[in-house]
């Protein structure tokens, strides 16, 4: 996985947690729906820790008494909130550039000859 797709994690993690606080088992489970189901939850964990480290997240240990181990649910901050909304800006900036680049590469192959063609 690429190094801008790594990146493109944090935000598709903050919307997750957009919606409410979440343990990491579910925070992996929906990221097919992003593109990033190939994700080793190492990165996805990795992330998450980082993200903490940087006040955009909270997480607390569930005290439910499940089957497997314990669980940590994570809470995005009112730092996280502020974040997401300029990775937003940042992503619609970035989705307007590759807009014009694929307009202008589709017109440039339609009117191209030679041996790139």
């Amino acid at each position: 996985m690429g190094r801008s797709l790594r990146r493109f994690l944090e935000p598709v993690l903050l919307m997750r947690l957009h919606y409410g606080t979440a343990h990491g088992y579910s925070l992996l489970d929906g990221l097919d729906e992003y593109g990033l189901q190939e994700l080793d939850p190492s990165v996805v964990y990795r992330a998450l820790r980082e993200m903490e480290e940087d006040g955009w997240v909270t997480s607390t240990w569930d005290e439910q008494k499940t089957q497997g181990p314990p669980r940590r649910n994570y809470r995005m901050t009112d730092r996280g909130h502020e974040i997401l909304d300029l990775w937003v800006k940042e992503l619609e900036r970035s989705r307007s550039r590759i807009e014009r680049f694929l307009e202008a590469y589709h017109g440039h192959m339609k009117e191209c000859t030679g041996d790139h063609a």
